[in-house]
């Protein structure tokens, strides 16, 4: 029987061709086609009508897909009355057959739909476009969000690590990847094929992204390292067209400078810590000599939240002084140090989304500098203030642990200065 199941499945998947999916003529609507998937039609003829939905929902315009989606958040919901009444019944007699009943009615319907819609070849990249959708619909229907967390709960299962490949991405890697690393970097536009060239090629330049083998011409998340004798302090030093590649036995420092998340249909799925630990193992091995590994990394809601400090009785003027982008070098450190170690959200985490993200990680804050990036997008959100995270390898599991349980901010002598230095005296004041 399982062998006659298996080659069965097996026909059905080869004969599932992009293209020449079956079932397009079937008259039913979406959502009895669904229906009928989680029936025993479904056990059956599960790939025609997964392909079938996944076709028709293809076509489907915006309050169509609405639509959809209201039906699986409504008519796919767990039947909240039968699980109360199991989980008192499993209580009382704790056996088996209880406890898969149990199991079974606290799992929403829609979670074994959306297993079933990923039969067919391509499906688990098209449930990755579903959810973009959903998520677009979220910000009106919030009540959708129940959808949303079966999606995410069966997204990182079929996303964790067991299935991701590490891949060097390289001047030779396929031009139609090439093209997805350009359209998803999200931190420092890159301009032409030359500005790629300049990433990719010279020796000290690295790029590692994860794959999965469902999506495989389709990048998760991806990271840009430079091979480095010193920490850098500039973006601009890093990227520039005119700077001398140097010998990889050389490098001291492999240095983070841009992480990109590439599926909007991912996001809440955490790729990027295991990405760097990955990267950090593989260069280890390969390049003998590194011994220091950092980010270059953005403030992005530095300015931000310096337009809500310009009324504070001590800084207020340096936040007053860094908009207006005639604060001091140090100051503009200062004001990054003071936000970097200090401006929390409710829980009790940091304000700035780059910070948790590494500091969730186990790095810690190791140094700021003043003009690092002086593109536009750089002076508007930082005042082109930069800022590297350490990770050291002997301490990231400790310095995790003490972040996730008591938002413990690790930081370097120089950082825990900066944000407690004195700041220049106020202009007008000096005139008085």
């Amino acid at each position: 029987m399982q062998r006659n199941w298996f080659l069965g499945d097996l026909l059905n998947q080869l004969l599932d061709r992009p293209g020449k999916r079956r079932g397009k003529d079937d008259k039913r609507s979406i959502a009895e086609l669904c229906e009928a998937l989680l029936s025993a039609e479904g056990e059956v003829s599960g790939f025609m009508l997964a392909s079938t939905i996944l076709d028709r929902y293809q076509i489907l315009d915006d309050p169509a897909k609405l639509d959809f989606f209201i039906y699986l958040n409504n008519q796919l919901e767990l039947d909240a009355d039968q699980l109360a009444e199991t989980a008192r019944l499993y209580a009382d007699a704790r056996s088996i057959e209880l406890y898969q009943k149990l199991s079974e009615v606290a799992e929403p319907r829609r979670q074994e739909l959306l297993r079933r819609l990923n039969q067919p070849s391509g499906a688990t990249q098209e449930l990755v476009a579903m959810r973009v959708d959903l998520q677009r619909f979220l910000k009106s229907n919030p009540e959708l969000k129940r959808t949303d967390i079966d999606f995410v709960h069966l997204l990182r299962s079929w996303f964790n690590r067991g299935f991701l490949v590490l891949k060097q991405i390289s001047w030779d890697t396929p031009a139609r990847v090439l093209d997805k690393i350009v359209a998803y970097e999200a931190v420092h536009q890159i301009n032409d094929l030359d500005d790629l060239r300049r990433r990719l090629y010279p020796p000290d330049r690295r790029c590692f992204a994860f794959f999965h083998p469902s999506m495989p011409d389709e990048p998760l998340i991806f990271v840009e390292v430079a091979l480095t004798a010193e920490v850098p302090d500039a973006i601009g030093t890093l990227l520039s067209e005119g700077r001398e590649p140097i010998e990889t036995e050389l490098a001291k420092v492999a240095a983070f400078y841009s992480i990109s998340n590439c599926q909007r249909g991912l996001t809440g799925i955490s790729f990027g810590n295991l990405l760097i630990k990955q990267v950090v193992t593989e260069l280890s091995r390969e390049l003998q000599g590194l011994d220091t590994f950092v980010t270059l990394s953005p403030i992005p809601g530095l300015t931000r939240w310096l337009a809500g400090e310009t009324e504070h009785p001590e800084h207020g003027h340096a936040a007053e002084a860094v908009l207006a982008k005639t604060a001091t070098p140090q100051d503009l450190r200062a004001m990054a140090a003071r936000y970097l170690m200090f401006a929390k959200r409710e829980d009790g985490m940091p304000l700035d989304p780059v910070a948790r993200f590494h500091l969730g990680n186990g790095a810690e804050l190791h140094e700021l500098h003043a003009e690092a990036d002086l593109s536009p997008n750089g002076r508007s959100q930082s005042g082109g203030a930069m800022v590297n995270y350490l990770y050291d390898l002997n301490k990231t599991e400790r310095h995790h642990e003490e972040f996730a349980t008591h938002a413990t901010i690790e930081a370097s002598r120089s950082v825990r200065a900066a944000s407690t230095t004195a700041l220049a005296v106020r202009s007008r004041e000096n005139t008085s």
